[in-house]
């Protein structure tokens, strides 16, 4: 029996006055955390919420994400974070196939101008039963005609405990699309999420009182591991950071006295290019993940700011830490580490057999860390999880003293400033467009992001439509991250003697330009 909500009542009991949150002007303690969180849950459950059910959440990095996100795990149901850029088609898509009975919305977000015509995707979705909208002014108690989150907790006691769950319940389900199409679930346990939250602690040596400055989105499964959920175990504070800005993170290095920072290869190229001098010598770890980071990155940022950065390797259907390096080892430039306590990783061929140091294969995952299975897919988690190993499409290889080198990873993924972005999604939406007749989407070399994604179009006949307005279309389509940022009209594609787009063909034409 555990819950992921006992730590932060432990910690409001035995450090009430520790603060735990601060955002810009605002401060709560663990005390207030708990508390608030407590009134959260207890009106769920007034409501109906039991259990086991699901319930999502968009909200940047403010306050109200973790506490609506712990007070979904004190109510002993499901959270479903989506990300704060999806569009209301988007929204509408996880609502339904997470099948969320409640979902709390910020008021900044996409979903929200459509409101007043009663267009949101909340509103299109027969399970979601409720919607609440988190609103900075707190005396505020509807938002177009929504109850706010105010109003949800006005007058309400905090629950009193929290609601035990078994180790294999799910805790948490994170949206990831592979290569086969839509985004599925992937449920993490109770289990997965405590043991990986505790290995982060682990790695980054935390004792309980680190300030951590949180500018990886809480929504992402990194984010919520080494950050989140770490610093809630520990009991540190979190200074919560809505938008990444080089300058102004540097200024709160030295102002909160910060001394975990963790971030994805974009955000490491931003501050070693930023012309804010702070004294960041508080700063005694660095993590990175998301992408592979520059050699020349690491060179730099170690000694501009004099701070250790450890890369590590993981993914969202391993809640997410895998491998990493650690502070006692040595750090092998372009290593992500050795597996992490109580996971197993091998590199295998094509018929599942380990493979030698040096050798290439597909990295495969087995322990504490590894999902349950992908929610209401059997046939896509009986084809991830094999014999208890998750299979995940990544190339590596091990070096003779075992540490793990990312060679390649999924086929066709595009790693966009650490978010990941699935072509099969959008050239599926672009195909509705009424011009296009084929298209191909894959990601090409950028220096400020590492990969764009550029969608190549052949048009019906007939048809006429510019790139721009192509481009444009897509914008409205998807989140920002995800919409192609350049266009290319072609009247025809490479393709097999089967019929099959040949992208390989479009990559090596990509090669040689940027040769």
């Amino acid at each position: 029996m555990m819950n992921l909500a006992a730590a932060l009542q432990r910690n409001a009991s035995s450090k009430p006055n520790q603060i735990a949150l601060v955002c810009g002007d605002v401060e709560l303690t663990y005390a207030q955390f708990d508390e608030i969180a407590g009134k959260i849950a207890n009106s769920m459950i007034g409501k109906g919420v039991q259990p086991g059910d699901r319930v999502a959440i968009s909200c940047p990095n403010l306050p109200f994400f973790p506490l609506v996100y712990f007070a979904i795990q004190k109510a002993g149901a499901v959270a479903v974070p989506l990300n704060v850029l999806l569009k209301s088609r988007e929204i509408k898509y996880h609502l339904e196939d997470s099948k969320a009975k409640f979902y709390f919305c910020f008021e900044g977000s996409a979903e929200l101008p459509m409101a007043k015509e009663g267009q949101t995707a909340f509103n299109s979705v027969a399970c979601c039963e409720q919607m609440i909208v988190m609103t900075q002014d707190q005396t505020q108690q509807s938002y177009n005609g929504l109850p706010t989150l105010s109003a949800l907790i006005q007058d309400v006691e905090p629950l009193a405990d929290y609601v035990m769950r078994e180790a294999d319940d799910t805790c948490v389900i994170l949206y990831t699309s592979g290569t086969t199409g839509l985004p599925k679930g992937a449920e993490l346990t109770q289990n997965n999420i405590v043991m990986n939250a505790m290995v982060g602690q682990s790695i980054m040596g935390c004792q309980g009182s680190e300030v951590h400055l949180v500018t990886l989105p809480l929504f992402h499964t990194f984010g919520q591991t080494v950050h989140l959920n770490a610093a809630v175990l520990s009991g540190s504070k979190l200074v919560l950071v809505p938008r990444f800005e080089p300058n102004h993170v540097l200024e709160l290095i030295e102002k909160h006295k910060v001394n975990i920072f963790a971030g994805v290869p974009t955000m490491y190229i931003g501050l070693i290019h930023a012309k804010q001098e702070a004294d960041v010598s508080s700063l005694r770890i660095a993590i990175s993940g998301g992408a592979s980071l520059p050699k020349e990155v690491i060179s730099v940022f170690e000694s501009r700011f004099d701070v250790p950065i450890l890369e590590g390797y993981g993914l969202s259907e391993t809640s997410p830490i895998a491998c990493f390096n650690h502070l006692d080892g040595d750090r092998i430039p372009g290593s992500v580490g050795q597996p992490v306590q109580g996971v197993e990783v091998k590199v295998v061929d094509v018929g599942g057999n380990p493979l030698p140091a040096g050798e290439e294969g597909e990295i495969i995952v087995r322990g504490h860390n590894v999902m349950k299975g992908y929610l209401d897919r059997p046939e896509a988690t009986e084809a991830a999880l094999r014999n208890g190993w998750f299979y995940t499409g990544d190339i590596g290889r091990f070096d003779e003293s075992g540490n793990m080198f990312i060679v390649d990873r999924v086929k066709d993924m595009i790693i966009r400033g650490g978010f990941n972005v699935y072509p099969r999604e959008i050239e599926e939406v672009f195909m509705t467009h009424p011009a296009v007749a084929m298209v191909a989407v894959l990601g090409i070399p950028n220096e400020e992001y590492g990969e764009e994604i550029k969608a190549y179009v052949v048009l019906k006949e007939g048809q006429y439509i510019e790139a721009d307005e192509l481009k444009t279309w897509g914008r409205e389509q998807f989140a920002s991250y995800k919409y192609p940022r350049f266009v290319e009209i072609r009247e025809q594609l490479p393709m097999s003697a089967t019929g099959k787009i040949l992208k390989r063909e479009l990559k090596a034409e990509v090669e040689q330009v940027t040769a």
